[in-house]
């Protein structure tokens, strides 16, 4: 499988939590467009779909039928969610396998959150 793709915004290390320390424009647009690529319930059930899948990771194949959606709409969400760094990409023959990027959600929150003050959702 490739190697993810990396957004500077989603190591911890380098970010400190919002409520700490503004963002710089370029941590903002990157945050933003992660925030955006999970602002969508497609895009949050797949993300479900393909972590809760057998092995961590799904085709596509396996995700059009349950979600209700045609494979090029399905194809487009994964793109989005690939591109935000939150999904990698594998392609084996005519398919694609999805599996979520380890520690890609646990950045996001380590980034919204401090150890003082937690968001509630």
């Amino acid at each position: 499988m490739a190697g993810p793709k990396t957004l500077p915004l989603l190591d911890p290390a380098c970010c400190a939590p919002l409520v700490r320390a503004p963002l710089d424009a370029a941590a903002a647009t990157s945050l933003a467009r992660t925030l955006k690529a999970l602002a969508d319930p497609a895009r949050l059930r797949l993300l479900s779909m393909v972590a809760a899948h057998e092995g961590g990771e799904a085709c596509v194949c396996d995700l059009t039928e349950p979600l209700g959606l045609t494979q090029p709409t399905v194809s487009h969400h994964l793109k989005v969610l690939v591109d935000a760094g939150l999904l990698t990409r594998d392609k084996r023959g005519v398919w694609a396998y999805y599996a979520l990027v380890p520690g890609a959600l646990d950045a996001v929150a380590a980034v919204l959150t401090s150890q003082d003050v937690a968001v509630r959702i």
